[in-house]
């Protein structure tokens, strides 16, 4: 077989609009021939979603670094599937015919996803009747099942997790998501680009700007319009402090299900005031609503800037304490060390970023490729291990924080003056982003109508791509790892189900 490029081997469809990437509509003899040469090919397949009457699939060559969507109108609604090559579009394949009753023909999995019986009528409008959902079987002596969740202890979003274990000994362990579907793209549809960016920004509340960004560049690249450098400098800011609060809270979280709630404690503390210099200086903890399409819509004053720069010389040293601490605990690291392992390469199959990724040797950032400004103005590390195991996950927790307080470091020094936003102008397009957040690589595309209106979007938490993956890391392990496991994922439930 002869290799081409993505671009060489996509551009026999027909090019579209699509900025800063872009999308090509493939006929049926293409698109199969996408799915037969997925398997023959490291393209990493970073989504695959669907519309009334088209599927779309965003692909990724990490060695070229292109990047760039297939589209396919099925009428009959009828596709060839690619979860046979790419085992991450099992559960995007699913939720397609959910959502649009669009099937996957030849998919490795044709069971509902986001339908758990309880909707009225199903894609195409008909009525529908409740069933048992099959569970897949589990084979062997003196196997028993242990059903766990939807509903947790705890303030815990709801999953349902059905382990197969022989004694403590996990053989398989299968979850069930999509209990908190909100139909929030949905909502999306008719909206202006500003009431359409609060929908964004809730998605998942612990990646509000990460996900707001992530709608924002898309309709940015929609409009063809570009923020001032003053609010480009203000986001990132946002995303960093965003990043450091997330892993230092689920640092804590993975020693505490070690038990070793002393690490918790002072985590929580550190948390706690990043959270509280984040309200002081853009007026919300979590810093909802602040990146909005064409900027920020809050500025950062002296005080603010002098704030963030006393809280990092404050957190450096304390957070270098806390590594010594976790370091330096056997009985911690007896738990976190060779437990739940992810090998590199089922990693690389499904495509998984952020900390889940980097941990299993798959060096992808998104800042920094296909990047986005201001992140090419700035020097920053990305830590990878090879181990793919709880620690390597919490040790990239912790490299990660270190090169964040950096970052803020160096975006405080440089911030530019000016503007914080310009008015999105209101004409149609077709826009695509890819954005990093704290859990990895956020994919959204927006089509704007001609008022500028959302016409269509789409966004892929990077949980789409991990959730999976935690299936593999527990097999072989005990059921009281389990916690641990789940914990060093911190997978998104409300991301994933939106």
């Amino acid at each position: 077989m002869t290799t081409s490029t993505l671009i060489e081997f996509l551009s026999g469809g027909a090019s579209t609009g699509q900025r800063p990437w872009p999308r090509y509509r493939l006929n049926r003899a293409q698109w199969t021939a996408l799915a037969t040469h997925l398997g023959a090919t490291d393209w990493a397949l970073l989504a695959v979603w669907g519309e009334p009457s088209e599927v779309h699939a965003a692909l990724m060559d990490e060695t070229e670094g292109a990047i760039a969507v297939a589209s396919f109108s099925c009428p009959d609604r009828r596709f060839p599937a690619l979860s046979p090559a790419r085992p991450g579009a099992i559960r995007m394949e699913r939720t397609v015919q959910d959502l649009f009753g669009l099937v996957a023909e030849g998919a490795v999995d044709g069971r509902p996803w986001l339908d758990h019986g309880q909707w009225t009528s199903r894609a195409p409008i008909a009525p529908r009747a409740a069933s048992e959902y099959p569970f897949l079987p589990a084979e062997g002596e003196s196997l028993h099942q242990i059903p766990v969740g939807p509903v947790h202890a705890g303030i815990i979003e709801p999953g349902h997790f059905r382990f197969h274990a022989n004694g403590e000994t996990v053989v398989r362990l299968e979850e069930r998501l999509g209990y908190v579907h909100k139909g929030t793209l949905q909502l999306m549809q008719g909206k202006t680009v500003v009431a359409a960016a609060r929908l964004a920004g809730r998605l998942s509340g612990d990646s509000t700007v990460a996900h707001a960004l992530a709608f924002s560049r898309a309709v940015e690249a929609a409009a063809d319009c570009e923020p001032p450098p003053r609010a480009i400098w203000l986001r990132a800011l946002m995303a960093e402090i965003e990043r450091i609060a997330n892993h230092i809270g689920d640092v804590g979280a993975v020693c505490n299900d070690a038990s070793f709630a002393f690490m918790q404690a002072h985590c929580m503390v550190l948390r706690e005031e990043v959270l509280r210099a984040a309200a002081r200086c853009f007026g919300h903890r979590l810093m909802m609503d602040r990146v909005i399409p064409g900027g920020v819509a809050r500025d950062l004053d002296a005080a603010a800037q002098a704030l963030l720069s006393d809280l990092i010389a404050r957190m450096l040293p304390r957070w270098s304490d806390l590594y010594r601490i976790y370091d330096d605990k056997p009985s911690l690291l007896d738990r976190t060390v060779g437990t739940g392992i992810v090998k590199a390469e089922l990693v690389r199959r499904f495509a998984a970023g952020g900390y889940v990724g980097r941990a299993s040797a798959r060096d992808v950032d998104t800042r920094r490729r296909p990047g986005y400004p201001p992140y090419d103005q700035l020097k920053f590390d990305v830590p990878t291990f090879s181990e793919g195991d709880v620690n390597a996950r919490v040790l990239v927790r912790f490299r990660e924080v270190d090169a964040s307080l950096n970052l803020i470091a160096q975006i405080l020094a440089r911030l530019p003056d000016g503007p914080i936003a310009v008015e999105i102008p209101a004409r149609a397009g077709d826009g695509i982003s890819l954005v990093e957040g704290f859990r990895g690589d956020i994919l959204t595309r927006v089509r704007l109508d001609s008022e500028g209106r959302v016409q269509q979007c789409y966004a892929r938490d990077p949980s789409w791509l991990q959730w999976p993956l935690l299936e593999a890391a527990i097999e072989g392990n005990i059921v009281a790892d389990f916690p641990l496991c789940n914990k060093s994922f911190n997978c998104s439930y409300s991301g994933h189900d939106l």
